[in-house]
């Protein structure tokens, strides 16, 4: 019966006959055809000289400072993370900043807008403070008081190489140090590009000083955001990330890739410089090529210790080699893609 009324609907011309195999082309050709289209560019800034003038960027960063409780006194923490457009997440840290008095155990989160000339945070949609001037004004039943605006920098930040150690980059004039090294010239100096440039020189066991600035990225989240790099020996990667205010885990900045997450998150602000200083014992094998004793790693992200003695079980991917071996290797620079620069690299041989 159905098919007999629908034949008469279509011999009369009040249904319209639908190719699906056309529908079906016409879909593909448009997948097709957005696959095909150029993703845009990331909006990705690495020069402080295009940052002068922007409100976002001198808003986001950290604030400390004593505010009053039910229970007394207390020192607060807040990391305000920039979001882009005038938008803003909040991590409270009672005891103060990550390193700085933070137990980790307790964090609250809040939300950031930009309203005239302020930014009023609000958490659970409640008005709980805002930020003026360079200071973060709470008003809650826990917590009442003014934070101000923390600039904190790595009290390793510009050491000089000892006598008898192997200097990387100290400017331009040792790009010939890197293999296809790349310079990027900004506002405040010349500095090597994460570019996938490695050593020249390879190391076994080894102290080295790494000093690098991701960029300010506020749109991106995640690993797309100040993704790079620094792999000892070529295959171990100590993870270079913008996780300013995140978790910190193996895949973040401090995050031996795949193998350990920092014990605290010490990753800076966008656009301020940071340290990495790494005591490395190069794995051992025996004569019949196999494992006896796996790497081992120290690390200080920004003067505080993230991994000490730590055991490394296996290479991480992207580096030169698929396996670990007893040959030495080369300090390699991961590109991500990302505007990610360094400076100030040296290497003492142990």
């Amino acid at each position: 019966m159905f098919r007999i009324v629908l034949a008469g609907l279509l011999s009369a011309g009040l249904v319209a006959t639908v190719s699906f195999e056309g529908i079906a082309q016409e879909t593909k050709a448009k997948e097709k055809a957005k696959a095909k289209a150029p993703k845009p560019p990331k909006f990705a800034i690495n020069d402080p000289a295009k940052l002068k003038d922007e409100a976002d960027f001198k808003t986001q960063g950290e604030y400390v400072g004593e505010v009053a409780t039910p229970s007394g006194k207390q020192k607060i923490g807040i990391q305000m993370i920039a979001l882009g457009d005038g938008k803003f997440e909040g991590w409270l840290l009672p005891g103060g900043l990550p390193g700085e008095g933070w137990d980790q155990k307790e964090r609250h989160n809040g939300k950031g807008t930009r309203e005239g000339d302020k930014v009023v945070i609000r958490a659970h949609d409640n008005v709980v403070g805002s930020i003026a001037e360079g200071k973060l004004t709470l008003d809650t039943p826990d917590y009442k008081g003014t934070l101000e605006k923390a600039e904190r920098k790595s009290p390793t930040l510009g050491a000089k190489a000892p006598s008898g150690a192997t200097v990387l980059y100290a400017g331009p004039d040792d790009a010939s140090k890197w293999d296809k090294a790349v310079i990027v010239e900004l506002s405040d100096g010349k500095f090597l590009s994460a570019s996938g440039v490695r050593s020249n020189d390879k190391f076994q066991s080894f102290q080295m000083h790494v000093e690098f600035r991701t960029p300010w990225m506020p749109k991106e989240a995640g690993q797309q955001r100040g993704n790079s790099g620094v792999y000892l020996q070529d295959r171990y990667e100590l993870q270079v990330l913008d996780s300013f205010g995140l978790k910190g885990v193996d895949n973040e900045c401090g995050g031996i890739y795949k193998e350990s997450s920092p014990k605290v998150n010490m990753c800076l602000p966008p656009m301020t410089w940071q340290t990495y200083d790494i005591d490395f014992t190069a794995p051992e094998f025996g004569a019949d090529g196999k494992k006896t004793k796996p790497a081992k790693v120290s690390i200080k992200h920004n003067g505080v210790v993230i991994h000490d003695g730590l055991e490394l079980k296996a290479n991480t991917p992207g580096g030169k080699f698929n396996k670990e071996v007893p040959e030495p290797g080369s300090l390699y620079l991961q590109n991500h893609g990302d505007p990610v620069v360094f400076n100030n690299i040296w290497v003492v041989v142990k």
